[in-house]
């Protein structure tokens, strides 16, 4: 009986350290996952797919990621914040990359080209006598008060042989669809064809535009993905994990669009930018053609992008001098 209750007894102690040993295996996974931060460029639309796709089906886990993201209270708070070191990455603008660094003084890089093309485009309603940039000429053109759009309709209308002084401009602030359906303005720069022009579509309104490429503006990375440079240097194999988690989401989204908005839907910010399906759908059919190519892959960068652009913005007058592209950006497909 003795033997039989120390044997018992045996088998009950090893099950217990088994289940312990389980316990604090797990624990020890658990911590492995190492807590990065991401800040949108705004809330969570059709650009942001492939992160919740990667966030949903496990991709930031299976690289030993904890990913937490985040949405900013302003534009410049993804490149700001990046700098200060209270995120760990932020959606940004190329453009916006180079003037920070150049002009202020701000210690941050691109590590991937998430859009490789504009996507700011000056949009005008489809029954209108314009025809061409030059046609702005005496027309009212809103914008968001932002610098880039003034150069960017300034690049526009003289290579298309108008004149930009004759182009009156009007600070709308983001109400960019409004003011064109009240007729407020006669056009806007500064609407994104991915957003702006799907909701005025949803909405009834027909649009047409011009690509700013088309008419002397350099073919610049619309959205990028940033980080400061002391970020880098201590967490370049979280940061490269994450983008192979992020490109795992982003083929996901390619080969099951419809999934991935439903993903997407599930993780909007109702309270704060509600989400039509119509629209996120006709957005990701826009995007998809812009985030990678037969030659470029997507997150890929090149030196001559780089420079292109910053060329452009030292022309414009956005920046007064220029600096090796190589200080602007990594390529971490490379």
């Amino acid at each position: 009986m003795r033997k039989t209750l120390l044997f018992t007894l045996s088998l009950f102690l090893i099950f217990m350290g088994g289940c312990s040993q389980q316990e604090d295996a797990s624990a020890t996974d658990q911590k492995e996952l190492e807590k990065m931060t991401i800040m949108l460029d705004w809330y969570p639309n059709a650009v942001h797919s492939y992160l919740y796709a990667a966030q949903e089906k496990g991709y930031f886990e299976d690289e030993g990621l904890d990913i937490e993201i985040k949405f900013p209270a302003n534009p410049t708070d993804p490149i700001n914040l990046s700098a200060a070191g209270k995120i760990d990455l932020g959606i940004s603008y190329q453009p916006d990359v180079i003037t920070a660094r150049i002009n202020e003084g701000i210690q941050v890089k691109s590590v991937a080209a998430i859009v490789r093309s504009p996507l700011n485009h000056v949009v005008f309603p489809e029954d209108s006598p314009i025809r061409s940039p030059k046609d702005l000429e005496g027309k009212k053109v809103g914008y968001p008060g932002i610098p880039l759009n003034e150069a960017l309709l300034e690049t526009m209308v003289k290579g298309d042989g108008g004149d930009p002084d004759k182009v009156k401009m009007i600070d709308v602030g983001f109400d960019l669809g409004s003011s064109i359906v009240s007729e407020r303005t006669d056009a806007v720069i500064g609407a994104f064809i991915n957003h702006e022009v799907p909701v005025l579509a949803h909405e009834g309104y027909q649009t047409r535009h011009f690509n700013p490429v088309e008419y002397g503006v350099p073919d610049f990375y619309e959205l990028v993905l940033v980080t400061n440079d002391e970020t880098w240097n201590e967490k370049e194999e979280n940061i490269r994990a994450f983008w192979n988690a992020a490109a795992r989401g982003y083929k996901f989204m390619k080969e099951n669009p419809e999934e991935a908005l439903q993903i997407l839907m599930k993780n909007q910010d109702e309270a704060n930018f509600p989400l039509i399906g119509e629209v996120e759908k006709a957005s990701l059919e826009v995007l998809l053609p812009k985030m990678d190519s037969e030659d470029q892959e997507f997150g890929s960068q090149s030196s001559e992008s780089w420079q292109e652009t910053m060329d452009w913005l030292e022309e414009t007058r956005l920046i007064e001098k220029k600096i090796e592209p190589e200080e602007l950006f990594v390529d971490i497909t490379g």
